[in-house]
């Protein structure tokens, strides 16, 4: 743990979707109206959505983020794969044959290396560009953010940041990859959120305090047993001395088979901004 004056502070973003990330940038802008900026922490982990809104709330005003995410959007298709029902198959079938995360990670990156061996090739490129649209900057802010990636060849999580010598597109699409592996000098990552969990609190391990933003509220399709939940490593932090805030939205009805519909950002963005209003309090004491 930091033994200096001052306490260190990490954000953790976890996945959820596009409405995941619409909520996570509303409710960082809810915090910022009660008074809370969290943007300042020493690091920012993103995960899948949480990668993009760390580098949204990074590179540009979190509040005009927030505004943005209000205006009205027509509901179409996003992201990589099919749709969001038949993936959830998919992954009920690979974890319901692991015996525990490392096999489900290799199980994982083995399935999308198949996938990625049957495709045209065209996918990746489109898929740079969709992300990098997203993106108010191009280059890495002056700021830790790391985010978390799976190495499909390998099943190995890992992590990219300023220093990793990988463009900020590149390391938002990788994260945010769940269906076809995205390439990077020869090496096939995927999305963060098969590391361990959506949120992959466990990055912050050795932060003062942290604060964990969760648009799925915690829950995870794996076995309890396995240990990956959001509550298994909000348990270590503490027992390794960190303070650990959560906050999850007070509705699910946006989130899990909705979380590609665009449609439904507006509302998922003012969900959060109310549920960061309502958590500013709470946070402000462990953000001091």
């Amino acid at each position: 743990m930091n033994t200096s004056s001052s306490p260190t502070r990490a954000l953790v973003l976890g996945g959820g979707g596009s409405t995941g990330n619409a909520w996570l940038v509303g409710v960082v802008g809810g915090l910022l109206e009660g008074g809370v900026d969290v943007t300042d922490a020493d690091l920012i982990v993103g995960t899948s959505a949480g990668a993009t809104a760390a580098v949204q709330i990074t590179t540009a005003d979190p509040a005009a983020v927030y505004t943005a995410t209000l205006a009205p959007v027509q509901a179409r298709q996003t992201g990589p794969g099919r749709p969001v029902s038949d993936q959830l198959e998919r992954m009920l079938a690979i974890i319901d044959g692991s015996a525990d995360v490392v096999e489900m990670r290799r199980r994982i990156g083995a399935a999308a290396l198949e996938r990625d061996a049957e495709a045209d090739g065209t996918w990746q490129p489109q898929w740079r560009f969709t992300v990098a649209a997203r993106l108010p900057s191009q280059d890495w802010p002056d700021r830790l953010i790391r985010l978390t990636v799976l190495e499909a060849d390998t099943g190995e999580p890992a992590a990219f940041d300023r220093d990793s010598g990988v463009s900020l597109a590149d390391a938002v699409a990788a994260s945010c990859s769940s269906g076809l592996p995205f390439w990077i000098d020869g090496r096939p990552y995927l999305d963060g959120g098969y590391r361990a969990n959506a949120e992959n609190a466990d990055v912050a391990t050795g932060y003062d305090r942290v604060l964990v933003l969760s648009p799925f509220g915690g829950r995870s399709l794996h076995p309890e047993e396995w240990g990956t939940h959001l509550a298994a490593q909000v348990d270590a932090l503490r027992a390794g001395g960190s303070a650990v805030e959560v906050i999850g939205p007070d509705s699910e009805e946006l989130f899990g088979t909705n979380a590609m519909d665009v449609s439904l950002r507006p509302a998922a963005a003012q969900a959060g901004h109310a549920d960061g209003k309502a958590a500013a309090e709470r946070v402000a004491e462990l953000w001091r």
